[in-house]
């Protein structure tokens, strides 16, 4: 395989790695630096690429792997998961402030769900895959994949809503 069809294969969803890596790792810099070691090991492993049926699943699969080793490592004592990344530039100042509380409260919220539900509500909201994929990357069945998701959201919903309705952290 030569690098143009490496990239070809690979440049399409490395950006859907680079996210997921930050959802986990929090840090820019640790979600680039994840990005670009899941990209290595694909490259070094190019031959086995066409073995597979949907190598942007597998290396979804790759990205959450080595992500969470890299929570467990040592290093990463101080790492927490959050989400962040929405911005919308054309709003007003107060909508702006609303929004971005309202997304401060869902990272909070989201770093209490349990792990299988933090990725779980990535991989769908976020990232927009179907649940069979979802199914395959975390190694669930889809039922359990749509039950831990419907958890996560109302879970989400309840806390926020009692955020904003009655200040109830």
């Amino acid at each position: 395989m030569t690098q143009t069809e490496f990239l070809n294969i690979v440049m399409p969803f490395k950006d859907k790695v680079f996210r997921l890596a930050k959802r986990l790792l929090v840090s820019r810099e640790e979600a680039e630096d994840a990005t670009q070691e899941v990209i290595l090991k694909l490259w070094k492993n190019q031959e086995k690429i066409s073995e597979y049926k949907n190598i942007e699943a597998f290396s979804m699969t790759m990205t959450k792997n080595y992500c969470l080793d890299k929570l467990k490592s040592k290093q990463a004592q101080n790492l927490k998961i959050v989400h962040s990344n929405y911005e919308d530039h054309n709003s007003s100042l107060q909508h702006e402030v609303e929004v971005n509380d309202s997304l401060d409260w869902i990272g909070k919220i989201m770093e209490a769900l349990p792990e299988q539900q933090k990725m779980v509500v990535q991989l769908r909201d976020i990232e927009q895959y179907d649940y069979s994929e979802i199914a395959k990357m975390l190694d669930m069945n889809e039922t359990a994949v749509r039950v831990a998701l419907s958890r996560a959201r109302k879970t989400i919903r309840e806390k926020l809503n009692n955020t904003h309705n009655y200040g109830i952290k």
